[in-house]
């Protein structure tokens, strides 16, 4: 299913656009489809099987998209993306 995980919390909304922001700090997102995750905060991690993932923060784990770019400042873990761009910004 297209399931929408914040810090264990199923939050899916009924839409098939999707575009999850956050301001704040989080423990975890796992989306399995969306356009965009934004969070300006901190987040320990983030994994998507589609979708974009903006952050303006710092991650302390680590950040997994199968499609999608990523933009991102210090990640303390792994970016791994199958198909898409990073752009890491110190």
């Amino acid at each position: 299913g297209n399931k929408v995980i914040i810090d264990g919390n199923d939050v899916t909304p009924e839409s098939k656009d999707i575009n999850i922001i956050i301001e704040g700090n989080i423990e975890s997102i796992k989306a399995d489809t969306c356009n965009t995750i934004s969070v300006t905060g901190s987040v320990e991690s983030i994994s998507t099987m589609s979708g974009n993932v903006e952050i303006d923060g710092n991650i302390s784990g680590s950040i997994s998209t199968m499609s999608g770019d990523v933009d991102c400042n210090n990640v303390g873990g792994n970016i791994s993306t199958m198909s898409g761009d990073i752009k890491y910004k110190k």
